[in-house]
C-alpha cells in the first residue's frame, strides 16, 4: 500500500508536513480540527503538495528530512524549483535498490 508525504498551507503561512495513506481525508480531519495539534492552531488553507513512497517507513524518513528543511526550501519542494529526490537521495535510492532485488 503507497503512502503519501504531504503539505499543507497554514492561515499563518507556515507549512505543514505529514504522512497519510489518503491524503485528501487526512486532509479533511486537519481541516475539521481533528488533525495534528499544530494544525488546530493554525488553521489548513490549502493542500500544496503529495508525493507516493513505496511504504510508510520510506514516507517516514522522507518527512523526517522535509521537517528539517527551512519553510523557503519546502516552497521551493511545492513550486517545483526543488525536487523530492534531491531531499531524499538516500532514501530514494535504498527503494530503487530494494525494486531491482525483488
Amino acid at each position: 500500500m503507497p503512502w503519501f508525504l504531504y503539505l499543507i498551507e497554514c492561515s499563518d503561512g507556515s507549512v505543514y508536513t505529514g504522512i497519510a495513506t489518503d491524503v485528501q481525508a487526512r486532509f479533511d480531519k486537519h481541516c475539521s480540527g481533528m488533525g495534528a495539534r499544530y494544525t488546530r492552531s493554525r488553521k489548513p488553507v490549502r493542500l500544496l503538495a503529495s508525493f507516493e513512497l513505496t511504504d510508510r517507513s520510506s514516507a517516514s524518513r522522507a518527512e523526517y528530512r522535509v521537517k528539517q528543511l527551512t519553510a523557503a526550501q519546502k516552497w521551493e519542494l511545492v513550486s517545483g524549483a526543488r525536487t523530492l529526490e534531491s531531499v531524499l537521495p538516500v532514501v530514494l535510492e535504498a527503494e530503487a535498490e530494494g525494486e531491482e532485488e525483488t
